[in-house]
């Protein structure tokens, strides 16, 4: 059997989705697989999550099998050596002398965290260089607890692809006809910002009502790609719809795809209500990233495509993708 590389891109680097907030609570310890390695994500018990490699530095015991939150750090399970979020070995309780090296520097590989959104996002960087931008807050999640807006809706895929090959699928124009059935699909403005990019369509979509009349309505499409790990979509019409798109790598060529989608509060017995529920079944369904998940499973990056006047602007995209990486000669000159 001839082995193909499918992809010859690395991990990307930017903030990515490594749990929902409401999901990890205060003195929650779990083991998880991004970023090409293993990690373990806690709480401690004043609230703030950490996220650190999964071994200890003093004798290696995993620190996700046994592994206990005091206070505000993780205490490995073989000797119980303490460490806060930041990697940095807080309490050695056996020890009348502290190695030195633990005043100097962290001896933990430590990943930035934020929570926004109600989501824990870790920077990823491979040269571990700080963020240099930020994650994008969503004022209509903010609005959940007013029960002015829904509560998350949220689905979960494992796909053998990364963020750039999902993510591509937004400006691959062709695909929307021949994958999920969808003969009108507007190209919109699309404007590039450095790590931003930008795009609108305005456009009308038919939709069957309750009655089982069809009814036209106008709609507006913003999407925003903020670096390689946050995306999402705003749908405005008749209503009003968020859709965050979590795409986290586990290694080159794996990653966990999430979808999570708010809209405005309605009755549920409303037409309003039920257009929104339809307008998510078809994004998650066959018209949408289901239909997509088996080609994604499959397919090969082809660096040099043959391309057409209707396939949309896929190289533009990978243009604006390609500043996710770290040049292999530059990451090697770092080691």
């Amino acid at each position: 059997m001839i082995s193909v590389e499918r992809f010859p891109m690395d991990i990307p680097y930017g903030w990515f989705f490594v749990a929902y907030s409401d999901e990890l609570q205060a003195g929650d310890v779990k083991t998880v697989q991004y970023f090409g390695e293993e990690l373990v994500l806690f709480r401690t018990l004043s609230g703030k999550a950490g996220l650190l490699e999964a071994y200890c530095a003093h004798l290696g015991a995993h620190l996700g099998h046994g592994g206990k939150v005091d206070q505000d750090g993780i205490r490995c399970p073989f000797h119980a050596w303490a460490y806060n979020t930041e990697g940095w070995a807080t309490d050695v309780p056996y020890a009348k002398k502290m190695p030195p090296i633990l005043s100097r520097r962290p001896c933990m590989k430590a990943y930035p965290i934020v929570e926004k959104n109600n989501v824990v996002w870790a920077w990823y960087h491979p040269e571990k260089a700080e963020p240099f931008f930020d994650v994008i807050e969503h004022e209509e999640i903010g609005q959940i607890a007013d029960e002015q807006w829904e509560e998350l809706d949220r689905y979960h895929w494992t796909i053998l692809s990364n963020p750039q090959e999902i993510a591509e699928n937004g400006v691959d124009i062709a695909h929307f006809r021949y994958v999920h059935g969808m003969d009108d699909v507007p190209e919109g403005k699309t404007s590039y910002d450095g790590h931003l990019r930008r795009s609108i369509a305005e456009g009308q979509r038919t939709l069957p009502m309750p009655d089982g009349e069809m009814k036209t309505f106008p709609t507006r499409v913003e999407t925003v790609q903020n670096g390689a790990g946050q995306k999402y979509t705003r749908i405005t019409g008749i209503t009003d719809t968020l859709l965050m798109v979590l795409a986290t790598p586990v290694t080159k060529d794996k990653c966990e795809l999430r979808f999570a989608f708010t809209h405005r509060k309605f009755d549920k017995e409303s037409m309003e209500y039920n257009i929104a529920r339809m307008a998510i079944a078809l994004v998650i369904g066959q018209t949408g990233v289901e239909g997509d998940i088996p080609i994604w499973n499959h397919k090969i990056h082809r660096k040099n495509p043959i391309l057409c006047d209707g396939d949309g602007p896929i190289m533009q995209f990978r243009e604006y993708f390609e500043q996710f990486y770290v040049p292999a000669e530059q990451r090697a000159a770092a080691e």
